[in-house]
C-alpha cells in the first residue's frame, strides 16, 4: 500500500472517507464520537502532518469547543486508543490514521522540513526486526517505526 500523506490525491474525498469509516466504526462498537472528538479528528485529517496537542487546543478554543488542555488530551487519548489517530513520538504530536478501523502496523515517514507525515504499512514480525525478535524468543505485539527525511514536495523545492 502506498504511503498516504505526500502523494497528490483528492483531499476532500480523503477526509470524508476516513471520517465516514470512523463514524461507522464508532456506531458499530458503541463508541461515542462526541463533537470535540469528531472535530479533533477532522483537524488531524485536514492536515496530513503531525500536530501537537496545544496546536489542536488553539483551534478548538478559537471555535469555542474548549480552552483547557484536558479537552484536547482526552479527545486525542480516545482517538489513539481506538486506532483513529497515532502519536508520533519523535515530534510529540499526533496524526490521523490513514487506515482507521483496520488492524495494521504503521510506519511513519516524517519530513524534517515541513513536518509532513505519511503513513506507510510495515510488518513488525517480518524482515530483520522479526528475525531478531524470533531469535531472542521475543513476540512482537506492537512496533512503532518512525523515519525522518525529506518528503517529495520539499525535495522538489531544493535545487539539484
Amino acid at each position: 500500500m502506498d504511503p498516504i500523506g505526500f502523494s497528490k490525491h483528492d483531499h476532500t474525498h480523503c477526509i470524508a472517507d476516513n471520517l465516514a469509516q470512523i463514524e461507522a466504526h464508532c456506531a458499530k462498537a458503541g463508541l461515542q464520537l462526541t463533537p470535540v472528538r469528531k472535530r479533533v479528528v477532522e483537524i488531524l485529517l485536514h492536515e496530513h502532518r503531525a500536530l501537537g496537542a496545544y496546536d489542536i487546543l488553539d483551534r478548538l478554543r478559537a471555535e469555542g469547543l474548549g480552552s483547557q488542555p484536558p479537552v484536547a488530551y482526552r479527545a486525542l487519548d480516545f482517538l489513539v486508543s481506538h486506532g483513529f489517530a497515532h502519536k508520533i513520538e519523535r515530534l510529540n504530536a499526533f496524526v490521523a490514521c490513514a487506515h482507521p478501523g483496520e488492524v495494521h502496523d504503521p510506519a511513519f515517514l516524517i519530513c524534517r522540513k515541513c513536518d509532513g507525515v505519511a503513513e506507510a504499512q510495515t510488518k513488525a514480525n517480518a524482515g530483520q526486526l522479526g528475525s531478531s525478535a524470533k531469535l531472542a524468543g521475543f513476540q512482537i505485539e506492537r512496533a512503532v517505526v518512525e523515519a525522518e527525511g525529506i518528503c517529495p514536495n520539499c525535495t522538489s523545492d531544493v535545487a539539484p
